[in-house]
Protein backbone atom coordinates (compact mmCIF):
# COMPACT_ATOMS: atom_id res chain seq x y z
CA UNK A 1 0.00 0.00 0.00
CA UNK A 2 2.99 2.57 0.26
CA UNK A 3 2.95 2.81 -3.52
CA UNK A 4 -0.82 4.14 -3.53
CA UNK A 5 -1.33 8.32 -2.96
CA UNK A 6 -2.43 8.39 0.44
CA UNK A 7 -6.14 9.45 1.29
CA UNK A 8 -6.24 13.36 2.08
CA UNK A 9 -9.50 13.99 3.81
CA UNK A 10 -9.62 16.57 6.40
CA UNK A 11 -11.93 13.62 8.11
CA UNK A 12 -9.53 10.93 8.00
CA UNK A 13 -7.32 11.35 10.87
CA UNK A 14 -5.27 8.11 10.81
CA UNK A 15 -4.54 5.72 7.13
CA UNK A 16 -1.75 3.35 6.36
CA UNK A 17 0.88 6.57 5.97
CA UNK A 18 2.59 5.77 9.56
CA UNK A 19 1.51 2.11 9.61
CA UNK A 20 -0.75 2.99 11.87
CA UNK A 21 -2.61 -0.05 14.15
CA UNK A 22 -6.17 1.14 12.93
CA UNK A 23 -7.88 4.03 10.90
CA UNK A 24 -9.69 6.92 12.01
CA UNK A 25 -12.20 8.61 10.72
CA UNK A 26 -13.63 11.37 12.23
CA UNK A 27 -17.26 12.01 12.46
CA UNK A 28 -18.06 15.14 14.45
CA UNK A 29 -15.51 17.07 16.84
CA UNK A 30 -15.94 14.63 19.51
CA UNK A 31 -16.68 11.75 17.48
CA UNK A 32 -14.30 9.40 15.59
CA UNK A 33 -14.39 5.88 14.03
CA UNK A 34 -11.56 3.61 14.43
CA UNK A 35 -11.87 0.42 12.21
CA UNK A 36 -8.95 -2.72 11.24
CA UNK A 37 -9.11 -5.83 9.83
CA UNK A 38 -6.48 -9.00 10.06
CA UNK A 39 -6.85 -12.90 9.30
CA UNK A 40 -4.42 -15.70 9.24
CA UNK A 41 -3.90 -19.38 9.05
CA UNK A 42 -4.18 -21.51 12.18
CA UNK A 43 -1.60 -21.13 14.97
CA UNK A 44 -2.38 -23.76 17.26
CA UNK A 45 -4.40 -27.59 16.67
CA UNK A 46 -7.55 -26.69 18.71
CA UNK A 47 -10.42 -24.84 16.40
CA UNK A 48 -11.91 -22.49 19.25
CA UNK A 49 -8.81 -21.49 20.31
CA UNK A 50 -7.63 -20.42 16.89
CA UNK A 51 -10.78 -18.47 16.92
CA UNK A 52 -10.38 -17.04 20.14
CA UNK A 53 -6.91 -15.91 19.45
CA UNK A 54 -8.07 -14.19 16.03
CA UNK A 55 -10.57 -12.31 17.95
CA UNK A 56 -8.61 -10.85 20.38
CA UNK A 57 -5.12 -10.53 17.88
CA UNK A 58 -7.93 -8.34 15.51
CA UNK A 59 -9.04 -6.64 18.64
CA UNK A 60 -5.45 -5.63 19.85
CA UNK A 61 -5.48 -2.82 17.00
CA UNK A 62 -8.09 -0.84 18.55
CA UNK A 63 -7.14 -0.97 21.82
CA UNK A 64 -3.30 -0.13 20.49
CA UNK A 65 -5.32 3.21 19.19
CA UNK A 66 -6.85 3.90 22.49
CA UNK A 67 -10.28 3.01 21.36
CA UNK A 68 -13.05 0.83 22.33
CA UNK A 69 -14.25 -1.59 20.17
CA UNK A 70 -18.15 -1.90 19.26
CA UNK A 71 -18.81 -4.40 15.98
CA UNK A 72 -17.14 -6.91 14.09
CA UNK A 73 -17.27 -9.36 10.92
CA UNK A 74 -15.52 -12.90 10.80
CA UNK A 75 -13.55 -13.47 7.67
CA UNK A 76 -13.33 -17.27 6.52
CA UNK A 77 -11.68 -19.05 3.98
CA UNK A 78 -12.18 -23.14 4.46
CA UNK A 79 -11.70 -25.94 2.55
CA UNK A 80 -14.73 -26.59 -0.03
CA UNK A 81 -14.62 -30.70 1.57
CA UNK A 82 -13.78 -29.53 5.30
CA UNK A 83 -15.64 -30.89 8.23
CA UNK A 84 -18.08 -27.90 8.96
CA UNK A 85 -18.28 -28.65 12.27
CA UNK A 86 -14.73 -27.33 12.82
CA UNK A 87 -15.98 -23.92 11.46
CA UNK A 88 -18.38 -23.66 13.72
CA UNK A 89 -15.96 -24.16 16.84
CA UNK A 90 -13.44 -21.85 15.29
CA UNK A 91 -16.56 -19.34 15.26
CA UNK A 92 -17.65 -19.93 18.36
CA UNK A 93 -14.48 -19.69 20.13
CA UNK A 94 -14.13 -16.03 18.25
CA UNK A 95 -17.75 -15.41 19.39
CA UNK A 96 -16.78 -15.74 23.20
CA UNK A 97 -14.08 -13.62 22.49
CA UNK A 98 -15.78 -10.82 21.26
CA UNK A 99 -18.28 -11.25 23.97
CA UNK A 100 -15.65 -10.58 26.95
CA UNK A 101 -15.00 -7.58 24.61
CA UNK A 102 -18.54 -6.17 25.31
CA UNK A 103 -18.03 -6.58 20.79
CA UNK A 104 -21.09 -7.38 18.63
CA UNK A 105 -20.76 -9.80 15.60
CA UNK A 106 -22.78 -8.62 13.09
CA UNK A 107 -22.10 -11.08 10.56
CA UNK A 108 -19.33 -11.90 8.22
CA UNK A 109 -17.77 -13.58 4.70
CA UNK A 110 -16.53 -16.89 4.32
CA UNK A 111 -14.79 -18.22 0.70
CA UNK A 112 -13.93 -21.47 -0.27
CA UNK A 113 -10.39 -21.84 0.58
CA UNK A 114 -7.89 -25.06 -0.23
CA UNK A 115 -5.96 -23.33 3.26
CA UNK A 116 -7.98 -22.45 5.96
CA UNK A 117 -7.86 -19.01 7.03
CA UNK A 118 -10.13 -16.81 10.00
CA UNK A 119 -10.05 -13.23 11.21
CA UNK A 120 -12.17 -10.11 11.80
CA UNK A 121 -12.81 -6.67 10.81
CA UNK A 122 -13.47 -4.41 13.73
CA UNK A 123 -15.20 -1.10 14.31
CA UNK A 124 -14.72 1.05 17.02
CA UNK A 125 -14.91 4.53 18.35
CA UNK A 126 -12.97 7.11 19.50
CA UNK A 127 -12.53 10.72 20.59
CA UNK A 128 -10.82 12.56 17.59
CA UNK A 129 -8.46 13.99 20.55
CA UNK A 130 -7.42 11.49 22.30
CA UNK A 131 -6.32 9.17 19.55
CA UNK A 132 -3.12 7.11 20.43
CA UNK A 133 -0.76 6.83 17.39
CA UNK A 134 2.46 5.09 17.08
CA UNK A 135 4.30 8.64 15.66
CA UNK A 136 4.60 10.69 18.73
CA UNK A 137 7.10 8.90 20.78
CA UNK A 138 9.60 11.71 22.67
CA UNK A 139 12.69 11.34 23.56
CA UNK A 140 13.43 10.44 27.45
CA UNK A 141 10.32 8.39 27.48
CA UNK A 142 10.31 5.28 28.59
CA UNK A 143 9.09 2.16 26.94
CA UNK A 144 6.59 -1.00 28.22
CA UNK A 145 5.84 -3.90 27.04
CA UNK A 146 2.75 -5.84 28.42
CA UNK A 147 3.13 -9.40 27.41
CA UNK A 148 6.36 -11.68 26.99
CA UNK A 149 7.65 -12.99 23.53
CA UNK A 150 8.41 -16.19 22.32
CA UNK A 151 4.88 -16.56 20.87
CA UNK A 152 5.42 -17.42 17.43
CA UNK A 153 8.49 -19.83 18.00
CA UNK A 154 6.44 -21.96 20.56
CA UNK A 155 3.11 -21.87 17.76
CA UNK A 156 5.89 -22.57 14.84
CA UNK A 157 6.79 -25.82 17.56
CA UNK A 158 3.71 -26.69 17.91
CA UNK A 159 3.39 -27.18 14.04
CA UNK A 160 6.35 -29.83 14.07
CA UNK A 161 4.99 -31.36 17.49
CA UNK A 162 7.47 -30.00 19.46
CA UNK A 163 5.76 -28.94 21.89
CA UNK A 164 4.10 -30.20 24.93
CA UNK A 165 0.54 -29.86 26.27
CA UNK A 166 0.88 -27.96 28.75
CA UNK A 167 3.12 -25.09 26.84
CA UNK A 168 0.55 -25.68 23.87
CA UNK A 169 -1.90 -24.40 26.80
CA UNK A 170 0.14 -21.47 28.05
CA UNK A 171 1.18 -19.70 25.17
CA UNK A 172 -2.91 -19.97 24.28
CA UNK A 173 -3.21 -18.34 27.22
CA UNK A 174 -1.01 -15.77 26.33
CA UNK A 175 -2.79 -15.26 22.80
CA UNK A 176 -6.05 -14.96 23.80
CA UNK A 177 -5.50 -12.74 26.59
CA UNK A 178 -7.09 -9.31 25.23
CA UNK A 179 -5.21 -6.09 25.61
CA UNK A 180 -8.50 -4.32 27.28
CA UNK A 181 -7.19 -4.02 30.45
CA UNK A 182 -3.57 -2.45 29.29
CA UNK A 183 -5.61 -0.61 27.49
CA UNK A 184 -7.70 0.96 30.33
CA UNK A 185 -4.70 1.60 32.62
CA UNK A 186 -2.83 2.96 29.66
CA UNK A 187 -5.43 5.68 28.81
CA UNK A 188 -4.82 7.10 32.46
CA UNK A 189 -1.39 7.59 32.04
CA UNK A 190 0.17 10.67 29.96
CA UNK A 191 1.33 8.38 26.91
CA UNK A 192 2.44 9.66 23.67
CA UNK A 193 2.71 6.52 21.52
CA UNK A 194 1.68 3.12 21.52
CA UNK A 195 1.29 0.21 19.05
CA UNK A 196 0.68 -3.65 19.47
CA UNK A 197 3.68 -6.02 18.80
CA UNK A 198 2.56 -8.86 16.56
CA UNK A 199 3.38 -10.29 12.61
CA UNK A 200 6.28 -7.48 12.81
CA UNK A 201 8.01 -8.77 15.92
CA UNK A 202 8.98 -6.21 18.35
CA UNK A 203 11.99 -4.90 16.11
CA UNK A 204 9.59 -4.60 13.17
CA UNK A 205 6.91 -2.74 14.97
CA UNK A 206 9.76 -0.83 16.97
CA UNK A 207 11.16 0.30 13.58
CA UNK A 208 7.77 1.15 12.44
CA UNK A 209 6.95 3.34 15.73
CA UNK A 210 11.20 4.99 15.47
CA UNK A 211 10.34 6.25 11.93
CA UNK A 212 7.22 7.64 12.41
CA UNK A 213 7.84 9.94 15.50
CA UNK A 214 11.48 10.34 13.89
CA UNK A 215 13.49 8.96 17.00
CA UNK A 216 15.29 6.23 17.61
CA UNK A 217 14.36 3.87 20.34
CA UNK A 218 17.02 1.40 22.59
CA UNK A 219 16.16 -1.54 24.71
CA UNK A 220 18.10 -3.52 27.17
CA UNK A 221 17.64 -7.39 26.25
CA UNK A 222 17.89 -8.52 29.98
CA UNK A 223 14.91 -6.81 30.78
CA UNK A 224 12.62 -7.74 27.66
CA UNK A 225 10.08 -10.59 28.90
CA UNK A 226 10.26 -13.82 27.33
CA UNK A 227 8.33 -17.00 27.38
CA UNK A 228 11.12 -19.73 28.83
CA UNK A 229 9.58 -22.50 26.56
CA UNK A 230 10.62 -20.13 23.39
CA UNK A 231 14.07 -20.28 24.59
CA UNK A 232 14.28 -23.97 24.76
CA UNK A 233 12.86 -23.71 21.65
CA UNK A 234 14.31 -21.07 19.66
CA UNK A 235 17.43 -22.86 18.45
CA UNK A 236 15.03 -25.11 16.66
CA UNK A 237 12.96 -22.39 14.50
CA UNK A 238 15.50 -20.02 14.13
CA UNK A 239 15.42 -20.44 10.45
CA UNK A 240 11.43 -20.14 9.92
CA UNK A 241 10.08 -18.02 7.35
CA UNK A 242 7.90 -15.21 9.36
CA UNK A 243 11.07 -14.85 11.36
CA UNK A 244 13.55 -14.53 8.00
CA UNK A 245 11.08 -12.34 6.97
CA UNK A 246 10.94 -10.10 9.62
CA UNK A 247 14.70 -9.93 9.60
CA UNK A 248 14.60 -9.16 5.98
CA UNK A 249 12.35 -6.44 6.73
CA UNK A 250 14.18 -4.82 9.43
CA UNK A 251 17.54 -6.41 10.11
CA UNK A 252 19.32 -3.55 8.68
CA UNK A 253 17.67 -0.61 10.77
CA UNK A 254 18.55 -2.28 13.89
CA UNK A 255 21.75 -2.45 15.62
CA UNK A 256 22.23 -5.48 18.25
CA UNK A 257 24.37 -5.86 20.92
CA UNK A 258 27.13 -7.67 19.80
CA UNK A 259 26.96 -9.67 22.78
CA UNK A 260 23.69 -11.38 21.45
CA UNK A 261 24.11 -14.55 19.86
CA UNK A 262 21.95 -15.95 17.00
CA UNK A 263 18.82 -17.20 19.14
CA UNK A 264 18.61 -14.17 21.09
CA UNK A 265 18.58 -12.03 18.44
CA UNK A 266 15.55 -14.35 16.68
CA UNK A 267 13.48 -14.21 19.74
CA UNK A 268 13.09 -10.16 19.04
CA UNK A 269 12.37 -10.71 14.99
CA UNK A 270 10.27 -13.16 15.75
CA UNK A 271 6.19 -12.84 14.79
CA UNK A 272 3.91 -12.56 17.68
CA UNK A 273 -0.11 -13.45 17.35
CA UNK A 274 -1.83 -11.55 19.61
CA UNK A 275 1.20 -10.07 21.24
CA UNK A 276 1.11 -7.07 24.01
CA UNK A 277 0.84 -3.40 23.51
CA UNK A 278 4.24 -1.24 23.60
CA UNK A 279 3.71 2.05 25.18
CA UNK A 280 5.63 5.34 25.28
CA UNK A 281 5.34 7.38 28.23
CA UNK A 282 7.28 10.12 30.28
CA UNK A 283 9.68 8.61 33.04
CA UNK A 284 7.32 9.84 35.92
CA UNK A 285 4.62 7.88 34.39
CA UNK A 286 5.77 4.90 33.17
CA UNK A 287 6.89 3.13 36.35
CA UNK A 288 3.51 3.85 38.27
CA UNK A 289 1.21 2.55 35.02
CA UNK A 290 3.61 -0.79 34.68
CA UNK A 291 2.92 -1.62 38.32
CA UNK A 292 -0.63 -0.68 37.84
CA UNK A 293 -0.78 -2.96 34.94
CA UNK A 294 1.08 -5.79 37.38
CA UNK A 295 -1.31 -5.79 39.74
CA UNK A 296 -4.13 -6.39 37.48
CA UNK A 297 -2.53 -9.35 35.98
CA UNK A 298 -0.41 -8.30 33.42
CA UNK A 299 3.19 -8.93 32.48
CA UNK A 300 4.17 -5.68 31.92
CA UNK A 301 7.83 -4.19 32.18
CA UNK A 302 9.56 -1.60 31.46
CA UNK A 303 12.61 -2.46 28.62
CA UNK A 304 13.99 0.71 26.72
CA UNK A 305 13.46 4.18 26.41
CA UNK A 306 13.50 6.52 23.48
CA UNK A 307 16.16 8.29 22.62
CA UNK A 308 17.55 10.95 19.69
CA UNK A 309 17.34 10.12 16.21
CA UNK A 310 20.88 7.76 15.28
CA UNK A 311 22.17 6.47 12.35
CA UNK A 312 19.69 3.19 13.61
CA UNK A 313 15.94 3.42 14.61
CA UNK A 314 16.04 0.79 17.48
CA UNK A 315 19.49 -0.54 19.43
CA UNK A 316 19.28 -3.44 21.72
CA UNK A 317 21.94 -2.92 24.26
CA UNK A 318 23.02 -6.06 26.34
CA UNK A 319 22.63 -3.68 29.44
CA UNK A 320 21.68 -0.04 30.20
CA UNK A 321 20.34 2.73 32.56
CA UNK A 322 18.66 1.46 35.69
CA UNK A 323 14.59 1.28 34.77
CA UNK A 324 12.32 1.99 37.63
CA UNK A 325 10.57 -0.81 37.55
CA UNK A 326 9.55 -0.93 40.77
CA UNK A 327 8.19 2.09 41.13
Amino acid sequence: MCKLPPDINERVLCNFANFDDAGVYKLSEELALVQTVDFFTPVVDDPWVFGAVAAANSLSDIYAMGGVPLTALCIAGFPPKGDLAILERIMAGGMAKLREAGVHLLGGHTIKDKEMKFGYAITGTIHPQRIITNSAARVGELLILTKPLGIGIITTGIKFQKVSLETTKRVSEVMMELNRRASEIMLRYRVSAATDITGYGLLGHCCEMASASKVSLEFYFPEIPVLPEALELVGEVVSSPGLLGNRSFCGGRVELAPTLNEEEGALLFDPQTSGGLLVASPPNEAGRMAAEMRRAGIAAKIIGRVIERKGKEVYVREKGLTLPEKA
